[in-house]
């Protein structure tokens, strides 16, 4: 099968996107299937040796200089699924490339596969600051997308819910991305341990993230620096870069215990598998995951999570079984959570950590990519009994002038509705 993917972020930028592209890529093509990603140019930063990847031009250094804004030149695209020949399209991002993705389906007769990565709005709200106006659009942008796909995943049972509350009328296949379990499950602690200078017997708090306001480090990055303060043998490993590492750095020094705060930046391979393995346990506070891939990385290393409760999140972590999920964002909660998993003897210890580890097998890349290569067959299968006209000149220019008429008339339908919105 050769299947087509297109994402308006990759590599060089690491995050839970790029990470679960690059997990069902690896794994499919394990497998035998033809993946060919198409993904935007990151300036001077993007790898020069990539193999089926295609870059397309794009506008460097968008939104905290991190990201590309990716040009979506319909012949580029086009010309590229006409050379590839792809049996499906699978989109990540309902807009720009997603867009263009979309297009593209109705004018090749292929079916299009949408994956729901991210929680939109509620980024929009926290770290963009945009209008409510500007919000509200967006969002119901997104809701048209999905159902105008031939089939929708939603990483967590917790996100389809919420698409569905937000009106979303297609079916939806819940598959988590899926974690290599036994690349995580296998680690040497010790070696992070060394190179970041913390004991050996020390109780190593961590988390690994990227350092942005959206996953909520003004909450953990304050408890975190007291729970170290008030636990001498304590640290805290945050693995990760961006715009809050400063303000994380600054709430471990009001704490007077910035020696005990260890960032080592990004880490990838074996040092990410290692940083997993040097922690006692993970902390997370995120409330804009759809699957929080990392607290399953966390499990599969044997980590209990210390977490709240967030869409994604809840879907893994089960209070006292796997680690502890809190009802409310209160610090001395989180803390009183963090010290029962530390106080715990040796065989809850163990149970813990064993139940942490069952957890993640159950998700493993395996399981899940078989799933998606399910549904990949399945919308092949319905596409073909639906609609037998081909791929002729004609019948492809009908169907993309009645996708585009769907896609003006809604954007028109959208924008109505969230003026009357902003307006009451």
């Amino acid at each position: 099968m050769n299947v087509l993917m297109l994402s308006n972020v990759y590599t060089p930028l690491v995050g839970g996107v790029t990470r679960s592209i690059q997990a069902v890529a690896g794994e499919l093509r394990r497998r035998g299937h033809r993946v060919l990603i198409v993904a935007p140019r990151f300036g001077d930063d993007t790898p020069d040796d990539e193999q089926d990847v295609i870059r397309i031009p794009a506008v460097p250094n968008i939104y905290r200089q991190r990201y590309a804004w990716p040009l979506p030149i319909p012949g580029f695209v086009h010309g590229t699924i006409r050379d590839f020949g792809p049996d499906v399209i699978h989109t990540h991002h309902p807009f720009l490339l997603g867009k263009a993705g979309q297009r593209e389906s109705v004018l090749w007769n292929l079916p299009l596969v949408y994956t729901h990565h991210t929680r939109y709005r509620e980024y929009m709200e926290k770290s963009l600051g945009h209008s409510q106006l500007a919000t509200e659009l967006l969002w119901s942008l997104t809701i048209s997308y999905c159902d105008l796909c031939d089939v929708l995943i939603a990483p967590s049972r917790s996100i389809a819910s919420m698409l569905e509350e937000a009106g979303v009328r297609r079916d939806i296949e819940v598959i988590p991305t899926g974690v290599d379990f036994e690349r995580f499950r296998r680690g040497e602690g010790a070696r992070i341990r060394q190179a970041e200078g913390m004991p050996e017997d020390a109780f190593v708090v961590g988390s690994v993230s990227r350092l942005e306001p959206e996953k909520n480090w003004e909450f953990l990055a304050p408890a975190a620096a007291r729970y170290v303060k008030e636990n001498p043998g304590a640290h805290f490993l945050a693995v990760g870069e961006g715009s809050s590492a400063e303000r994380i750095r600054a709430a471990f020094r009001r704490q007077g215990v910035v020696e005990r705060l260890h960032t080592p930046g990004i880490l990838e391979g074996e040092r990410l598998v290692d940083a997993y393995h040097a922690m006692d346990v993970f902390a997370f506070a995120s409330h804009t995951e759809t699957q929080g891939m990392v607290v399953t990385e966390a499990m599969a290393a044997g980590l209990p999570v210390v977490a709240l409760d967030a869409s994604g999140v809840r879907d893994v972590v089960v209070d006292r079984e796997n680690g502890r999920l809190l009802d409310d964002e209160d610090s001395e909660s989180f803390l009183a959570a963090l010290d029962w998993v530390r106080k715990l003897d040796a065989g809850a210890q163990r149970r813990l950590a064993e139940s942490a580890r069952r957890t993640a097998a159950d998700l493993s890349i395996d399981n899940c990519t078989g799933r998606i290569l399910d549904v990949y067959r399945t919308a092949i299968d319905a596409r073909a009994l639906l609609q037998g006209e081909g791929r002729d000149a004609w019948p492809s220019s009908l169907r993309f002038l009645r996708y585009q008429w769907q896609t003006w008339s809604r954007l028109l339908e959208v924008a109505g509705q969230s003026l009357l919105e902003t307006k009451k």
